[in-house]
C-alpha cells in the first residue's frame, strides 16, 4: 500500500467506546504486527506496523476457510515471500481458547499458540475468542461505523456483543466506572426455548434435525436456510422457478434475505421477520442476564446486509418484551456494527496493547 491505512491506538484520545486493555502503551515502534479474525466461513489476515499511538496496516487479505486444511496453511500463503520479522501473532479465533490452544467450532481446524511461536520464530502469540477481538475493535469505530436499531438512555453499565453469522458469537463486557473489560462467553449454544405454537414447530423442526436446539441453530446463515425450508413446507406456497434457481446457484441465506428485502415472496418476507424476531429475544435475554444497560451490540456477517429489510417494530417489541423487567429494557441501546473490520482490528489492538513487552 503507498498510503497506508492508520489507525489510533486508545491510549491517550477518548473513543467512542472506552477499552480497558492490559497495557498503557503499545510496544516498540517498528514492531510489525500479524492480526486475523479466524472464522468458519472467512479468515482474515492483516500485517500492521507499530508507530508511536498508532498501527498502520500494511497488507490484508480474505480466505475462505474451508478452502484450507490448517492456519498455518493460510499464513504462509499470506505471508509468501515477505521478508518482515513477524514480532506479533494476534488472533482472534471462533471457538474457546484453552490454555493457548482452540478447535474451531464451526470448522475443523486446531491451533496452538505454542506451534505458531515455533513456525514464525516469534515469541509473542495471543489467541482469544473471535468475540473478545469484536469486543475489542469497538474501540477503534466511529458514529459512522454504527446503526441505532432501538434507543435507549444514556447511561453507563455493562455491555454485550452478540454476532449471527456462520454461527452465533457473544460476549460481555464489564463496566468498572471508567471503561470496558471484554469477556468471551458461549452463550450462543445455550438452549432455545419456544414461546408460541410456531416456535414449538420451529423447535420440533430443529430437534429433529440437530437434537441440541441451540440459539446458534436459529440465529446463523444456516438458521436461516432451515427456518425458509420450515415455513416453506408449512405455508405450502410454491417455490418460483426464478427463486429455486438462485437458491441453486447463489447461497440460499442471502438469497433469502435478498428476495424478502425485495418484497417478491411472501416465505422469505415471514423468514427474515421471523429471525428479526428471535434475534430481539435473545439480545433481550443477553441484555437482562448481563444487566447490559450500556448497550447491545449487534456484530457479524448479516445484520449489516439486511439493514433495510429489519423492522425495527418487530425487534423493539419483541426486545421490550419481559415483563416486569421491560423498564430496565427501554434503558438498553441497541446498536448494528457496520464495520467489518471490527474483529480484525480488535485482535491488533489486543496484541498491541498487550502486557508483555518486546
Amino acid at each position: 500500500m503507498k498510503n497506508p491505512e492508520k489507525y489510533a491506538l486508545p491510549i491517550q484520545q477518548k473513543p467512542l467506546i472506552p477499552l480497558a486493555f492490559c497495557g498503557k502503551k503499545p510496544w516498540r515502534s517498528k514492531s510489525i504486527l500479524l492480526a486475523g479474525d479466524v472464522g468458519g466461513t472467512k479468515t482474515n489476515l492483516a500485517l500492521f506496523k507499530i508507530e508511536e499511538n498508532e498501527i498502520f496496516l500494511l497488507s490484508e487479505k480474505s480466505y475462505k476457510t474451508k478452502d484450507y486444511t490448517s492456519l498455518l496453511e493460510v499464513m504462509h500463503n499470506f505471508l509468501g515471500k515477505n521478508s518482515l520479522k513477524i514480532d506479533i501473532i494476534s488472533l482472534g479465533i471462533a471457538g474457546p481458547i484453552h490454555q493457548g490452544k482452540v478447535r474451531g467450532t464451526n470448522f475443523s481446524w486446531e491451533i496452538d499458540s505454542d506451534e505458531l511461536i515455533r513456525e514464525f520464530n516469534t515469541t509473542y502469540v495471543f489467541l482469544i475468542n473471535d468475540m473478545e477481538a469484536n469486543a475489542y475493535g469497538l474501540a477503534a469505530l466511529q458514529k459512522k461505523d454504527l446503526y441505532q436499531l432501538k434507543p435507549g438512555a444514556k447511561i453507563h453499565g455493562n455491555a454485550a456483543i452478540i454476532s449471527p453469522g456462520t454461527g452465533l458469537g457473544e460476549a460481555g463486557l464489564y463496566w468498572d466506572g471508567k471503561e470496558y473489560h471484554p469477556f468471551a462467553t458461549e452463550g450462543g449454544h445455550s438452549y432455545f426455548s419456544p414461546k408460541t405454537d410456531l416456535d414449538l414447530e420451529i423447535w420440533q423442526y430443529f430437534y429433529q434435525k440437530y437434537e441440541h436446539v441451540s440459539w446458534e441453530r436459529l440465529l446463523s446463515g444456516q438458521g436461516i436456510h432451515d427456518l425458509y425450508k420450515l415455513l416453506r413446507n408449512v405455508s405450502r406456497e410454491k417455490e418460483s422457478d426464478g427463486l429455486k434457481l438462485k437458491m441453486a446457484k447463489g447461497n440460499p441465506p442471502a438469497v433469502i434475505t435478498e428476495t424478502a428485502m425485495e418484497g417478491t415472496d411472501l416465505v422469505c418476507i415471514e423468514t427474515l421477520d421471523l429471525f428479526v424476531r428471535f434475534l430481539a429475544i435473545e439480545c433481550s435475554q443477553v441484555a437482562l442476564k448481563l444487566k447490559a444497560t450500556g448497550g447491545i451490540y449487534i456484530g457479524g456477517g448479516i445484520l449489516p446486509k439486511i439493514i433495510k429489510g429489519i423492522n425495527k417494530n418487530v425487534f423493539r417489541d419483541n426486545f421490550v418484551s419481559s415483563d416486569r423487567m421491560n423498564s430496565l429494557l427501554q434503558m438498553v441501546p441497541v446498536h448494528l456494527v457496520l464495520n467489518e473490520r471490527t474483529a480484525l482490528l480488535g485482535a491488533a489492538f489486543y496484541g498491541a496493547m498487550s502486557c508483555e513487552k518486546i
